[in-house]
């Protein structure tokens, strides 16, 4: 087994077919079927079930791919700082989900230090990918939130994956409607109200993470639901349908993708509370202590 081959099976199992895959590796697909094969083989189970309408994960499968991303990620880390000929850059990173202040504490950092060379990343992603990528250490800090409904498995997690979580704030249930929405003008609104528009919904991609959702409401039964990984599409469906998504009421002026939202308060409670989490033992960075103390200027809860 090797890197190489871990990677097919990644992209495999993220394609629609093995001829989606083939075309975004560049390889053909006989030569990638062959190399998948040889690791069923070599691992001595089936990764993928083949059938005339073509290829799925098998139980095995999706257990090998768990591990896999954890490997590769490793990887790929040691590979960017030692193989890439950025060794003498200076690294760090952080993964959020989608809150602006964690972005202006990024940028914060970069202006207080400035390094002559360095390789920065933030990445804005979703609640399992936030968890995972401090798990591996992929980023040295995670910002993360829940709700009600999704407190007992995240904390839950938190402990599975050896993370600590600081909570910085609490924040009420808002709806987010554009700006010519005919209940724009309202302080306060219920959801059976909103029952005839659609809610669109951040997708997390996995049935099986419907209680790692970053949105409040989670187990509500929405009559009208339409999900989006990402955030301009959303916020281009909510004004051509005049449907509403659900945060925490947090708008920033800074940022243009929202701009042309209204927060209204919902009457239906389910608080979110948003934090930080950093893997147990490790070692902080410079950078790292230095995100941390940003943060905490955002700090309302003790």
């Amino acid at each position: 087994m090797n890197i190489q081959q871990i990677r097919y099976v990644l992209e495999v199992a993220g394609a629609s077919s093995i001829r989606e895959a083939s075309a975004k590796l560049f390889i053909s697909q006989p030569a990638l079927s062959a190399s998948i094969k040889e690791l069923e083989e070599e691992l001595g189970i089936l990764l993928f079930e083949r059938t005339n309408k073509g290829i799925s994960l098998t139980d095995e499968g999706r257990e090998f791919t768990v591990y896999a991303k954890k490997a590769l990620g490793q990887y790929e880390i040691l590979e960017d700082r030692y193989l890439s000929g950025n060794s003498d850059k200076e690294h760090f990173s952080v993964s959020t989900q989608h809150f602006n202040f964690s972005i202006k504490a990024f940028t914060e950092v970069i202006k207080n230090n400035y390094p002559e060379k360095f390789i920065f990343s933030i990445h804005e992603t979703k609640t399992k990918d936030v968890l995972e990528d401090v798990r591996t250490l992929k980023s040295e800090v995670g910002i993360i939130s829940f709700s009600g409904a999704s407190e007992k498995v995240i904390k839950k997690l938190f402990k599975e994956y050896q993370l600590d979580f600081t909570p910085l704030m609490r924040r009420e249930t808002y709806v987010y409607v554009w700006k010519d929405h005919e209940f724009a003008d309202r302080k306060e609104i219920s959801l059976d109200e909103l029952a005839g528009y659609p809610c669109v919904s951040f997708d997390q991609s996995d049935d099986s993470n419907f209680y790692l959702t970053e949105e409040a409401m989670a187990d509500y039964d929405f009559k009208k639901m339409i999900k989006s990984d990402d955030r301009a599409t959303s916020m281009e469906i909510i004004a051509d349908l005049h449907g509403y998504s659900i945060g925490s009421g947090m708008l920033a002026d800074s940022d243009v993708i929202l701009k042309g939202l209204v927060s209204i308060k919902l009457k239906e409670e389910d608080p979110i509370i948003i934090g930080y989490i950093t893997r147990q033992g490790s070692q902080m960075s410079v950078y790292g202590k230095a995100y941390i103390e940003e943060l905490q200027k955002y700090r309302e809860l003790t």
